[in-house]
């Protein structure tokens, strides 16, 4: 297979699983709601009123508390488990198949270096 064939080939699938494992997972949850408006553009005008009275600027939030990353990151696995299982099944290809429509509109990838040592040093 010519190296340019594999490149694609790996682009689109890593669109796909994209779409079906994290685009589509509980990840909608989180960005599901209203969007503040901002007048910079980098929500620097914007802030948080939280229960206890703090003015927390927009920049500073977590947008994602313990509970939901650790929920997100559950769901996202299983659904990343499950593609490996089931990708080799027909009724589950035809499926894949559909959502690659989808994907294929997406930018292409970008090949990146690894950014941080999983040991943390």
């Amino acid at each position: 297979m010519r190296k340019d064939d594999e490149k694609q080939i790996a682009a689109d699938l890593a669109k796909v699983i994209a779409m079906m494992c994290v685009r589509n997972s509980k990840l909608e949850n989180i960005h599901a709601g209203l969007v503040p408006i901002t007048r910079t553009g980098d929500y620097s005008d914007v802030v948080v009123l939280d229960a206890d009275g703090r003015r927390i600027p927009w920049t500073e939030v977590s947008h994602i508390d313990d509970s939901q990353m650790r929920d997100l990151m559950k769901d996202i696995v299983n659904r990343l488990y499950t593609f490996q299982m089931r990708s080799g099944e027909p009724e589950f290809q035809a499926w894949i198949d559909r959502w690659a429509r989808m994907a294929a509109k997406w930018d292409e990838p970008e090949l990146l270096r690894p950014s941080s040592d999983p040991d943390g040093a």
